[in-house]
């Protein structure tokens, strides 16, 4: 009988401890969104107390390796994967589109306030090293009244495999002919001049502590450093400067069209409120999951984030996703099994 009574407790208190487990969920990629991932991850944490998020913040490069080789549950990019990338995957990965985020082009240029006027391809003609000085003509005249000082231009870029500098060399890609033909569009590229930082915060830091320099970051990590940044010039020939609403203005055609996997570029877009460097962030996750009670709990924060998390963008600088793009995407979760 006390062998049963021991057996029974033992029984019991096994099966409170798997009531009680805590499911870890580990993601790797983009440290572009992980402001507001972190801020979901900690308040869904206190929707679901039987889940965990570990992420790590590393890189859109870094992400799409660990997703490929099924180390991690999820990924995270601002990259969109390439057709190769995705046929090179050991299942189907999905992209899940999350937010949008603005990347800015931020400076450290002592007594110049933020809002320097730079013309698309000027910022072009500086990442190439054509514009070596602060005072060159074609920065001055786009801003009168502006002491700029003579002092060479540093710049910085990111020296990992980054979704922001897919963005940005996308976006320069599109403005300058001579940046498309030899430097060209990736995660990764030569940078013909310049430092380099590790991750937005690497960007960032480099360009808070060194004068005279210009880099580019997600909005969130200009704001978060306390930087300033430039009011560009678009391809419509409108001054305009990085917010939720300029970011919101650029995705609004592309998001009429958005194709059934997600993969689309939001930069140079038309229209006079457009900002012209505008990205997509996505989670990527395959279709078929190996760990079931993961994947369960995992769609279960997806569509947590497509419902409730979107309301908490925009007080941390990124545009919530279009209406028709969240309508597109409730159904591909479903698809996730």
């Amino acid at each position: 009988m006390l062998k049963k009574i021991v057996l029974l407790a033992a029984t019991l208190l096994t099966m409170v401890s798997l009531a009680n487990a805590e499911t870890l969920i580990n993601g790797a990629g983009a440290t572009f969104p992980y402001p507001l991932y972190s801020k979901w991850f900690s308040e869904y944490a206190k929707i679901d107390k039987s889940v965990k998020f570990n992420y790590q913040s590393i890189g859109s490069g870094g992400g799409v390796k660990q997703i490929t080789a099924q180390t991690v549950d999820f990924g995270a990019s601002d990259a969109f994967l390439s057709d190769k990338e995705l046929a090179d995957a050991p299942g189907k990965l999905l992209h899940i589109p999350t937010v949008m985020g603005a990347v800015v082009v931020t400076y450290n240029v002592p007594g110049v306030p933020t809002g320097l006027k730079l013309k698309v391809e000027d910022v072009a003609d500086i990442f190439l090293g054509k514009i070596t000085k602060w005072n060159d003509p074609r920065i001055a005249d786009d801003n009168k009244g502006v002491a700029l000082p003579d002092k060479p231009i540093v710049v910085v870029h990111r020296s990992d495999g980054s979704g922001t500098t897919s963005i940005f060399t996308d976006f320069l890609s599109g403005v300058s002919g001579e940046w498309k033909s030899k430097v060209g569009q990736g995660k990764s590229v030569k940078w013909p001049v310049g430092l380099g930082g590790k991750g937005n915060e690497g960007v960032a830091g480099q360009i808070k502590t060194t004068q005279y320099t210009i880099g580019y970051v997600e909005l969130a990590y200009a704001f978060e450093n306390k930087l300033p940044f430039a009011t560009l010039r678009n391809t419509s020939g409108h001054w305009v400067v990085p917010s939720i609403k300029t970011t919101s203005a650029a995705a609004a055609g592309a998001a009429k069209h958005m194709p059934a996997d997600y993969r689309i570029s939001l930069v140079n877009q038309p229209g006079k409120d457009a900002y012209p460097i505008v990205g997509f962030t996505w989670l990527l996750v395959y279709e078929n999951q190996k760990d079931k009670a993961v994947g369960k709990k995992l769609v279960e924060f997806l569509n947590w984030e497509l419902k409730k998390g979107q309301k908490m963008a925009s007080a941390l600088l990124y545009a919530p996703l279009p209406e028709n793009v969240v309508k597109m995407v409730e159904k591909t979760i479903k698809t996730i099994k």
